[in-house]
């Protein structure tokens, strides 16, 4: 079910609160406890090319971005 379907679901069950709360309740969207999905970039929200280490969490193209200013160097 897409974003647009809840929406529509939504303004239908405004009325009927305890209706409404059934529904989110058996048709939300399963919470993510592990996975790729469950983490991304900081800043811009990629979940691939995921950089964890020291805390980083950024993808590898924001961390290319800002890593001199966070203090790392480049190597040749």
């Amino acid at each position: 079910m897409t974003t647009s379907d809840y929406r529509k679901a939504f303004k239908q069950l405004k009325a009927k609160p305890e209706i409404l709360e059934k529904y989110k309740k058996h048709n939300a969207p399963k919470q993510r406890t592990t996975g790729q999905y469950r983490v991304h970039c900081a800043r811009c929200y990629r979940t691939q090319g995921f950089v964890r280490k020291y805390g980083l969490c950024l993808c590898r193209h924001c961390f290319r971005e800002i890593a001199s200013s966070l203090g790392f160097k480049k190597y040749n």
